[in-house]
């Protein structure tokens, strides 16, 4: 039985060991975190991502724990209300469509139920090195030791460990988007009723959103600014905490409340706004899905689906009988590159505010699961 090594247990990572474990793959997930991780916002799972949960038999509970947003306002940063909709959210999108948005730890929480039974999962570690050979892949951990495995998969994120240590630093294939984003919950000290409220400082880009979650009990707060690249620790949450308080200070409207929420917040989220360009998303023995290789931002609303289409092709691929994986890892490039390649668009064509709805619903399909291609 061949033996696979998957770093990360956030969306892809899961994903792919459930579809490698049904294609009898021996799989192991290590994260670095200590257990399936909490907070975060709400995603999207749009398009051919949809029949992906549904051949995964989470279709029915994915959207039984869809939110339930009502509309949303759009604020200047001084509270004034500048437009409401009833027909889209900033977060979600047309109300009216298939798509589904719910939090990423329920997405997260349902993926590793449904694999921890078949999987080994081991939290509270991560990869240190890698040295790959034509038989295997010999791999360091954190926490020491080293065992070998078949093949290596990076789902770890826009910040790869993987990606790292088998193609190069990260700066290599970053792509800066200009814009810097935070997540926390915080109590629904609004009222807010399954409704949105955005607002942005026009003369300096910065600005937010909270809506709320858990019926009614929770927001979730974002916030953002754009600018240069910053340099900043991604591991210590105080500096990012302190960082982002610095360029709201001064905005009106509740925003002195949201910021002193998010210096207490125990879950806290902070990144940049990038993109990750790669001539290849394989080496050897070793391959990325998702973030690590096509991260296409928050900014596209499209990261959870590529991340869950891209678990299945790849599953699909290296499994195949008969093919040895180079074939299958091409195969799995050729059959993702132009998806990707339309999603990653919705963020850099589209800086300023949502994809036109056309081209969202070309990208979200582009893409076939039952055949070497794409759609037209």
């Amino acid at each position: 039985m061949r033996n696979v090594l998957i770093s990360g247990a956030s969306i892809a990572g899961p994903a792919l060991a459930y579809w490698l474990q049904r294609k009898g793959f021996s799989v192991t997930v290590v994260e670095r975190s200590p257990g399936p991780r909490n907070g975060g916002q709400a995603i999207d799972i749009r398009g051919v991502a949809l029949d992906v949960v549904d051949r995964m038999g989470l279709g029915e509970r994915i959207r039984a724990a869809r939110t339930r947003m009502r509309g949303m306002s759009m604020l200047d940063s001084a509270g004034n209300e500048l437009f409401r909709s009833e027909e889209h959210t900033i977060s979600g999108g047309r109300l009216d469509n298939e798509d589904v948005e719910l939090l990423r730890e329920d997405l997260t929480a349902m993926l590793h139920e449904a694999t921890k039974d078949q999987v080994e999962y081991v939290f509270g570690d991560s990869i240190t090195a890698l040295r790959q050979d034509e038989r295997g892949v010999r791999v360091e951990f954190e926490h020491g030791g080293f065992r070998t495995f078949d093949f290596v998969i990076g789902a770890d994120g826009l910040h790869s460990t993987v990606r790292r240590l088998a193609f190069g630093p990260e700066q290599q294939f970053s792509s800066h988007l200009g814009q810097y984003l935070a997540i926390f919950p915080m109590t629904n000290f609004l009222g807010l009723d399954n409704w949105q409220v955005w607002f942005q400082d026009g003369a300096t880009g910065a600005g937010g959103g909270v809506y709320p979650v858990r019926d009614n009990t929770e927001l979730r707060v974002t916030l953002g600014f754009r600018s240069e690249p910053v340099t900043y620790d991604y591991r210590d949450t105080e500096q990012q905490k302190q960082l982002m308080a610095e360029r709201l200070a001064g905005l009106g409207w509740e925003v002195p409340k949201l910021l002193s929420a998010m210096a207490e917040a125990p879950d806290f989220y902070f990144d940049v706004m990038s993109q990750i360009h790669m001539d290849r998303w394989t080496t050897g023995r070793v391959a990325l899905v998702g973030d690590a290789g096509y991260c296409a931002s928050v900014l596209s609303g499209q990261g959870t689906s590529l991340a869950l289409v891209g678990a299945y092709v790849l599953a699909e691929e290296l499994g195949r009988p008969g093919i040895d994986h180079t074939s299958a890892f091409a195969a799995y490039e050729r059959r993702m590159r132009p998806f990707v390649a339309l999603n990653q668009a919705l963020a850099t064509e589209n800086p300023d505010g949502p994809a036109p709805e056309e081209s969202l619903n070309r990208a979200k399909n582009a893409i076939s699961l039952d055949v070497d291609g794409s759609a037209d």
